[in-house]
């Protein structure tokens, strides 16, 4: 136990140094051209962070979801696009982890973890939104190989990845059981990026449409059977989650350090019911933001422990709306204490609350979180 801590604690530590180093004197120009930061991806690969996930019997880090969260919220800190560059390699790279063959990981395993390749998880799609199981890109087996045809939007990464894991329906009838993943490399003919989207926040990602006209694929790069890839999602998005939570959580505590800073840097001229009030809401902020900090690591925790007979499908769903919600209430309110200052680009609290309102909405809705919650209670005996 006493281990694992270490290795946590080790893992705290190199976040904190890039995140303070690296990543933060970037943080502003990011935002402000939405530019994708090449040089970010150089320097977290080499210290492992995209890694983190994969077996180190392929050349990854072999780490634990904690250590995977721990590492996103210290990124978060001062820039979530930077943060969720680790999380997308992650989510990319976690089906075909939990169910890739042996082959399959052999060949794309160590060209994320040693060559500093990218992956993204291409499964939102036009018509579609929340609901994964409606999903229409069809792949169409063919002697050896399939035949992908379909369109995916906001995909995390898609206009920059060397591998993409993609889900299409094999058979369409029966819906989440007919979903199969399958892994396409860049460059395969009849795969193209479409348009390439200027959000609101965390405009450091690189989201775009990602276009499959005809693309063959050989059948040893499908991820699992066919039909298998439902669960490998369910698996997946289970640990990114609390990671996305740890993002928030994050972006939070990033917020409300700046605004303490900003507060005791300054004079105070105003009468004390105006500070008192200041105060309180300063005091929400703490307690808001260490309560989904701990149930973030709860989340996280349940994963690494395997416990059985926990709702961790639950308390993934949990610590991704709650933790959002926070940072959305957080970042919100230094901007209001702030005042005029925090609505310019002098202050991060403003690029800080838009990019929280994307948390909100990516991978889930926190309103689907909401009733993957309520479905589990209800269905629970």
């Amino acid at each position: 136990m006493e281990d694992i801590e270490q290795m946590r604690e080790g893992w705290r530590e190199k976040a904190k140094e890039v995140a303070k180093n690296v990543v933060a004197p970037r943080a502003a120009e990011i935002d402000e051209t939405g530019e994708f930061g090449w040089d970010l991806v150089k320097e977290c690969s080499e210290h492992g962070f995209l890694s983190l996930l994969i077996p180190e019997e392929y050349g990854g880090m072999g780490a634990d979801i904690t250590s995977f969260c721990i590492v996103v919220e210290e990124l978060a800190k001062v820039c979530a696009s930077s943060a969720l560059l680790i999380i997308v390699q992650a989510v990319g790279t976690m089906p075909v982890v939990f169910g890739g063959t042996d082959e399959l990981k052999k060949r794309v395993l160590p060209r994320l973890g040693k060559e500093k390749g990218l992956i993204c998880f291409c499964l939102t799609e036009p018509g579609s939104g929340s609901d994964a199981a409606s999903i229409q890109t069809k792949a169409v087996f063919k002697e050896n190989h399939y035949v992908i045809n379909g369109r995916k939007c906001f995909i995390t990464n898609g206009g920059v990845a060397d591998f993409y894991s993609v889900f299409a329906t094999t058979l369409p009838k029966k819906r989440i059981e007919g979903i199969t993943g399958f892994v396409v490399e860049r460059g395969s003919p009849g795969l193209s990026i479409g348009k390439i989207e200027e959000k609101m926040g965390i405009r450091g990602s690189n989201t775009t449409e990602v276009i499959l006209e005809d693309v063959k694929v050989p059948s040893t790069q499908r991820i699992g059977d066919e039909g298998a890839a439902w669960w490998q999602m369910m698996r997946t998005l289970n640990r990114s989650r609390p990671a996305i939570g740890a993002q928030a959580v994050g972006l939070a505590q990033g917020a409300l350090d700046y605004l303490v800073r900003f507060i005791q840097g300054k004079r105070w001229t105003k009468e004390k019911e105006d500070r008192l009030g200041t105060q309180f809401m300063l005091a929400d902020m703490v307690v808001e933001i260490e309560a989904a900090r701990a149930l973030v690591y709860k989340a996280a925790n349940m994963m690494d422990e395997k416990a059985k007979g926990t709702p961790v499908q639950m308390f993934s769903a949990m610590s991704k709306y709650f933790a959002s919600d926070v940072a959305m209430k957080v970042t919100t309110n230094a901007v209001q204490v702030l005042q005029y200052q925090g609505l310019t680009k002098s202050h991060p609290a403003e690029r800080m609350m838009r990019d929280a309102k994307v948390i909100q909405i990516f991978e889930g809705t926190n309103q689907i979180q909401r009733m993957v919650v309520a479905h589990t209670l209800l269905k629970a005996k």
